[in-house]
């Protein structure tokens, strides 16, 4: 931690946002900024890397290194990262959409292999940045132009999926509270290992209907915990607006040895002669 004294100003850059107004996002932004500020990290020891999508504009609204990437490789960007610079504080945002529809299987992996680093999921149950069609995470009875009664398909639970595959510390804020979710970022970016948290941020123009997430979202009725078997019972009796770090772990983080290879190339290229 520096012993210089950071404000969120010290990391928002010159690029003005262009999300739509009333968009959760907003806020997510604000709370990036104060929980940098609350762990006293300089912006050049800080890595933002994202995908694909209004969520992921984030790395350009900071100012700290970082890198706007294909749709749902973040992660893979972030943990290559994360490995080779381990002095780094890396921190992705990603959505509902890129993080698990096509991101999925990078998820999935994330979470087993427990690099240090922070994975950030904007959630708002609707692909925003192309219009309005469902997301992994859309209630299946919710109709749209382009899925007239709904889906049918049960919506993917993403809490319940990273503990299962081994994230080592699991949370869920609503952007409305960018104090709250600060807090959280901070101890999130803290925690040894892969530290998920979802982010409610709804789209009002896309899903009005989320303005009544404010009325919806509560504290989780039960203490966090580091117990896997209660937290998969708390988190398959969730209602999906529990608020809180809902489970810290205490996996050790992976991390390889860094040097010098002493691999002679001279020698791999004799397996590949004809």
């Amino acid at each position: 931690m520096s012993s210089v004294a950071y404000k969120q100003a010290d990391y928002k850059s010159d690029v003005k946002p262009i999300w739509c107004p009333g968009c959760g996002d907003y806020h997510v932004l604000m709370s990036f900024g104060r929980a940098f500020a609350q762990l006293g990290l300089p912006p050049e020891k800080i890595a933002v890397i994202s995908g694909i999508g209004c969520s992921s504009r984030i790395p350009a609204y900071t100012n700290c290194y970082g890198f706007h990437g294909v749709h749902g490789r973040s992660l893979a960007l972030a943990a290559g990262l994360k490995v080779t610079r381990p002095d780094l504080t890396v921190v992705v945002a990603s959505g509902d959409g890129d993080g698990y529809s096509i991101g999925g299987n990078h998820f999935l992996h994330a979470c087993r292999r427990n690099i240090d680093m922070t994975y950030v999921v904007m959630d708002n149950h609707i692909y925003g940045m192309t219009k309005g069609q469902p997301s992994p995470t859309t209630e299946p009875e919710f109709d749209t132009a382009l899925s007239p009664g709904g889906t049918g398909v049960a919506p993917f639970h993403p809490l319940v999926v990273a503990l299962a595959s081994g994230a080592n510390f699991i949370a869920r804020c609503f952007s409305g509270e960018p104090n709250q979710t600060a807090d959280v970022l901070a101890q999130a970016i803290k925690h040894p290992g892969f530290s998920f948290v979802e982010i409610l941020s709804p789209c009002v123009t896309f899903r009005p209907d989320e303005k009544a997430w404010k009325d919806m979202v509560h504290p989780a009725p039960v203490t966090e915990t580091s117990d896997q078997g209660k937290a998969a019972r708390r988190l398959m009796t969730d209602d999906g607006f529990n608020i809180g770090i809902l489970y810290r772990g205490n996996r050790p983080p992976f991390q390889p040895a860094i040097g010098a290879s002493n691999v002679d190339l001279s020698e791999l290229e004799k397996d590949f002669e004809l």
